[in-house]
């Protein structure tokens, strides 16, 4: 019953993370109000506020029931770190795509509803990650790599910090959600961030499925599984050597997680 649980909040997590956070660019980032010269959308700062934000909220709500990773990278990255079961990691890595994923057809069903709607042209191809044509500021392959993967070493790092057990556990959530808004805030140029392969699947598949194909980024999404989770698995290597400040390992789940 308790990995029932923890697997339904995984799921629900994640799925609050891409409504909320990819939301927010598909709906709100830009908004002309009636009118092309009054733009009321909240914007790349916005945007970065809201990813944050979804992980605070959800750290809070489901931490103490699963963890609250929201992120196969972070799952992984803790089981580097010796703080997760590999045996388990599988399971929260099924209910967080399936999470993201039903986020993901939630902004499309509602989105849809649009007049003039279509996917290509919806913040981004609707807030998918890529590279090339596909970064928002035209980065290269090679500089989406190093991006996604030191920015999700970091962003490990701060999870494993804020969650120690010498750390202030009331305050591991706020953490980890200002850490996940900086990322968003150096990052949405480059590769409208993904730090978080269930996201960026979520909305690739979307895309993929209900666009016009020829403008999908579906094919760049392996760089969005395989930099995330070596930059989680670097951040949780060098934790572990390095910066722990626990002398026993932690099997559960961290009491506050996070997510991308």
């Amino acid at each position: 019953m308790k990995a029932y649980r923890e697997l339904t909040a995984e799921f629900i997590g994640t799925l609050w993370l891409v409504l909320g956070g990819c939301g927010s660019a598909v709906f709100a980032a830009q908004f002309m109000g009636g009118s092309p010269e009054v733009n009321l959308g909240i914007g790349l700062l916005g945007v970065s506020l809201a990813f944050g934000l979804t992980v605070v909220t959800g750290a809070y709500a489901l931490g103490h029931v699963s963890g609250g990773h929201f992120n196969p990278a972070v799952t992984l990255g803790l089981v580097a770190a010796g703080k997760f079961p590999g045996a388990r990691a599988p399971q929260y890595i099924v209910a967080q795509v399936l999470g993201g994923l039903g986020g993901a057809l939630i902004l499309y069903g509602v989105k849809s509803g649009q007049s003039g709607f279509s996917i290509e042209n919806t913040a981004g191809t609707f807030a998918t990650n890529g590279y090339g044509d596909f970064s928002p500021g035209g980065y290269s392959l090679a500089a989406v790599l190093v991006a996604e993967l030191v920015l999700t070493a970091l962003f490990l790092l701060v999870i494993l910090g804020a969650t120690a057990r010498a750390a202030s556990p009331a305050m591991g959530g706020l953490a980890i959600g200002l850490m996940l808004t900086l990322v968003h805030l150096v990052s949405i140029p480059i590769s409208n961030t993904s730090v978080n392969p269930a996201r960026s699947s979520a909305v690739a598949l979307v895309a993929a499925v209900f666009g016009d194909g020829a403008t999908s980024p579906l094919g760049q999404l392996w760089l969005f599984w395989v930099a995330p989770i070596v930059g989680a698995v670097v951040g949780g290597v060098v934790y572990k050597a390095a910066l722990d400040p626990d002398t026993e390992p932690a099997v559960e789940a961290t009491a506050a997680g996070s997510a991308a």
